[in-house]
């Protein structure tokens, strides 16, 4: 499904992509895949089966390439559901079984009718295909829907029992090709990355280095007693939309494409605007909480891994823009990357972040 470009630093800190592979989080061989056209684009589907109008526009979309294709009439088919929205995945990120355990978490939701928007099958049944060029692909239907703006504590426990419903499903099958959120794949790794590639000033890597590795050591043991199963893993309000059936609004998330086997507040920290410390945050995700207990049981001991993955994500972000560096469109997109002063912002906050979990742990 379409992913949100964020307009500001502090924003794209937070609503980043994972980069997954067997490794950790991706490698220096990701091919990009400029040579995709509307007509390359309008080629694969009819390939796969759907015949077209010839109507196709790029949607915006940063990591994958996402398309708004037109189908052609069919008697007896609404207009309105002759557009589709066809996904092509980044090549070198994610592997056919991953993508595929992808599918298969979205079907799962949808046969416990949890609101999901599901990829199409293909006519030989399949949710999956590739090019000629080995780039793999995927349709889904275009739905509509609106973002929220402010969320009301009758929504968000809304939104709470939708979570505790996801992750009652996320938790009934294994998806042992996805990465497991952890210290390891979300901070060492990154940090070996960034290391090798040179990618920090001299004047930062000493202090850079050691306080991501004080974070991963502090906070390993959390990881260690905290139950993981699938889940959705950008669970931000820009993959949340309200939507409508049968006449009656209902919230639903877009974009699984970032699923992870990690902890369950994972998807529900992602959507609070602050630190759930005191005041009106900590009331929305007792909000969120109060409406997730009535689906499943939370175990409040995990909310101490907040600031831990708060400060997991944002070395996994530098090290994401690092990946992507050869590909045109991220230095236009992040050209503070790489300067004296966004290193020095990293690592302040990362020893900010620190600070608080050290005192969080006492």
């Amino acid at each position: 499904m379409p992913e949100k470009i964020p307009e500001k630093m502090h924003e794209k800190k937070h609503e980043m992509k994972n980069d997954g592979s067997g490794s950790g989080w991706g490698g220096a061989e990701t091919k990009y895949f400029f040579e995709l056209t509307p007509d390359r684009v309008l080629d694969a589907v009819e390939t796969a089966g759907f015949a077209c109008t010839g109507r196709c526009a790029a949607l915006n979309s940063f990591e994958n390439r996402v398309y708004d294709v037109e189908l052609e009439e069919q008697e007896g088919v609404d207009p309105a559901a002759r557009r589709r929205v066809v996904k092509f995945y980044r090549p070198g990120r994610w592997t056919q079984e991953q993508i595929l355990e992808e599918h298969q978490f979205i079907a799962d939701l949808v046969e416990a009718e949890v609101p999901a928007i599901a990829p199409l099958r293909f006519p030989d049944g399949e949710t999956l295909k590739q090019t000629a060029t080995g780039i793999w692909y995927t349709v889904f239907p275009k739905v509509g829907g609106r973002a929220p703006d402010e969320l009301t504590s009758a929504q968000l426990q809304w939104i709470g029992r939708l979570l505790g419903r996801i992750h009652n499903v996320g938790a009934s099958r294994a998806a042992p090709h996805r990465v497991q959120l952890s210290p390891r794949t979300y901070g060492l790794s990154n940090l070996e990355y960034l290391l090798s590639g040179k990618w920090i000033p001299m004047e930062f890597q000493t202090r850079y280095e050691a306080v991501v590795r004080e974070i991963c050591e502090l906070t390993q043991p959390l990881f260690d007693r905290a139950a993981m199963h699938r889940v959705h893993g950008d669970c931000h309000l820009g993959n949340l939309l309200w939507g409508y059936s049968n006449g009656q609004p209902h919230p639903f998330f877009l974009d699984f494409d970032d699923m992870v086997n990690g902890p369950a507040v994972q998807d529900l920290w992602l959507l609070l605007p602050g630190r759930p410390d005191a005041g009106e945050i900590r009331a929305q995700l007792e909000d969120l909480l109060e409406g997730y207990e009535e689906m499943r049981t939370f175990d409040r001991n995990t909310l101490k891994l907040i600031e831990p993955l708060r400060a997991l994500r944002f070395v996994h972000y530098t090290a994401w823009i690092a990946r992507r560096w050869e590909d045109p469109a991220f230095p236009q997109a992040f050209p503070q990357f790489g300067t004296h002063r966004y290193w020095s912002d990293e690592t302040e906050d990362l020893e900010k972040q620190l600070t608080l979990m050290r005192e969080s742990l006492t």
